[in-house]
């Protein structure tokens, strides 16, 4: 499609008249107060300030932000996963001896070393949303 065409073109459903063109069409329907948006719908807007209100979920502050051993386990686990774990796979290769007590090969180190973060964190994560779960019934 040309330039000419784009600006000649009317929307399907309409016929535009030789010499008038989108332009002229958006100008008339401007000045007749015709608009392409449904007015007829009620926005949420619109309606009635203490009725929306109603409508809107409240939050609710949690009652106790208290930080217990359940904090300080999530702490540990952190901790661990992101500092122990990546210094320790850093010094696997100077462990040999101790990797070689336990029965691992350094492939296999490698390889298992990572998966007890990944562990940790799952466990800790499901734990801790039954735990929110519980607690709010």
């Amino acid at each position: 499609m040309t330039d000419n065409q784009a600006e000649t073109a009317s929307p399907p459903g309409t016929e535009a008249t030789a010499g008038e063109t989108t332009g002229a069409a958006a100008g008339e329907s401007s000045r007749t107060g015709a608009s392409p948006v449904d007015d007829s719908v009620e926005s949420p807007t619109d309606a009635d300030d203490g009725e929306a209100e109603a409508r809107r979920p409240h939050y609710a502050p949690p009652q106790n932000e208290t930080f217990d051993w359940r904090g300080w386990i999530l702490v540990g686990v952190v901790v661990f996963s992101f500092l122990v774990v990546p210094i320790a796979i850093l010094f696997l290769p100077h462990a040999r001896s101790l990797i070689e007590s336990f029965g691992l090969t350094l492939r296999a180190a490698y390889l298992a070393l990572p998966m007890l973060p990944a562990i940790l964190l799952g466990a800790t994560a499901v734990w801790a949303a039954v735990r929110s779960r519980t607690a709010e019934e």
